[in-house]
C-alpha cells in the first residue's frame, strides 16, 4: 500500500498480462465489479501493470464507465461523447477537463446537502427507495435548477474568454504583428 496526500492508504490492484487484476490488501483476484464497489465505497486505490509499474486507474475506471454505459440507462449522449472528443487536442482541452471536474464536484455537493437536509427534515427513515422516489418527483424542478445553473456557467465563461482575449490584446498591442496598426487597436 502506499500513502496519499491526505496520508490514506491507497489500496494497490496489480493487472497482470493475462488481464486479472489482484487486490494486494486481500491477497485475491478481483473484477471490474469488484473495482466499482471500491469506487462506491469512495475508497482510495490505484490500478498498475505488474509488469511495468504502469499507473492503469484511468483505463480501469474508463472500462468500468464503458460498461455502464453498455447497460442500462446511459448517462453520455452520443452528442456529448461527440463533443468530449473535439476537445481533444483543442487549446482547451485542459481546461475542459478542470471544468467538468468542477461542475461534477459542485453537483455531488448539492446532492450531500439535499441529503442532509432531508435526513433533518424526515430523520433517518429516508431510506434510498424513499429518497428515490422523492428525486423522481423533482426532476422538473431539478432540470430547472440545473439548466439555470449551467446558463449561469455558460455566461461565466464567456465572461471569463472576453477577459482574457482584452488582456492578450493590451499585452501585445505593441507588437509589430501583421494587422496590428494604430487604427487596429482597442
Amino acid at each position: 500500500m502506499t500513502q496519499t496526500q491526505t496520508g490514506a492508504a491507497t489500496r494497490l490492484i496489480k493487472k497482470y498480462p493475462n488481464r486479472r487484476l489482484y487486490d494486494t490488501q486481500t491477497s485475491t483476484y478481483i473484477t471490474l465489479a469488484d473495482v466499482k464497489q471500491l469506487v462506491l465505497a469512495s475508497e482510495n486505490f490505484q490500478v498498475v501493470d505488474a509488469k511495468s509499474g504502469e499507473d492503469l486507474t484511468r483505463s480501469i475506471l474508463l472500462q468500468i464507465i464503458l460498461e455502464e454505459e453498455g447497460g442500462g440507462v446511459p448517462m453520455f449522449s452520443s452528442n456529448m461523447l461527440a463533443q468530449i472528443i473535439r476537445f481533444y487536442g483543442n487549446a482547451m482541452q485542459g481546461i475542459m477537463g478542470s471544468y467538468l471536474e468542477k461542475n461534477i464536484q459542485a453537483f455531488m455537493e448539492i446532492q450531500e446537502r439535499m441529503a442532509e437536509q432531508s435526513k433533518g427534515l424526515y430523520g433517518s427513515q429516508f431510506g434510498p427507495e424513499a429518497w428515490t422516489q422523492f428525486m423522481n418527483g423533482q426532476t422538473p424542478m431539478m432540470q430547472n435548477m440545473m439548466n439555470s445553473y449551467i446558463e449561469q456557467s455558460k455566461n461565466l465563461f464567456v465572461q471569463m474568454q472576453d477577459k482574457m482575449q482584452d488582456q492578450t490584446r493590451s499585452m501585445f498591442s505593441n507588437f509589430p504583428f501583421p494587422g496590428n496598426t494604430p487604427n487596429n487597436r482597442k
